[in-house]
């Protein structure tokens, strides 16, 4: 666990995922919009960017080897637990939505 920074839904993050077939490192920025069973071994979270004008969801298992590491981009201020509905705002509405401070 000394990877995993302490961030919350709400937040902008990237994360530095192994592609084992290629060695190499990509990364995935976006929102962290749902965080699921707190921190024991089968949590899991999901981030939703932005990849070439489309926008992707990805979960991720918290304690994945795949996983090099994970770092905050901006802290997010939200009310909400699952961000689930901004899948329908756009995103000027989601910047609105989202009372986003720089770390």
């Amino acid at each position: 666990m000394p990877n995993i920074p302490d961030f919350k839904v709400g937040d902008t993050i990237k994360v530095f995922e192994k592609i084992p077939k290629e060695k190499r490192t990509q990364v995935f920025e976006g929102i962290c919009i749902a965080k699921k069973h707190g921190t024991e071994p089968g949590s899991t979270f999901t981030v939703r960017g932005k990849i070439l004008g489309q926008w992707v969801e990805k979960i991720y298992p918290l304690f994945s080897p795949l996983i090099e590491k994970i770092e905050i981009v901006k802290r997010g201020k939200v009310r909400k637990a699952k961000l689930y509905f901004i899948r329908e705002k756009s995103e000027k509405e989601i910047r609105r939505k989202l009372k986003q401070s720089s770390v």
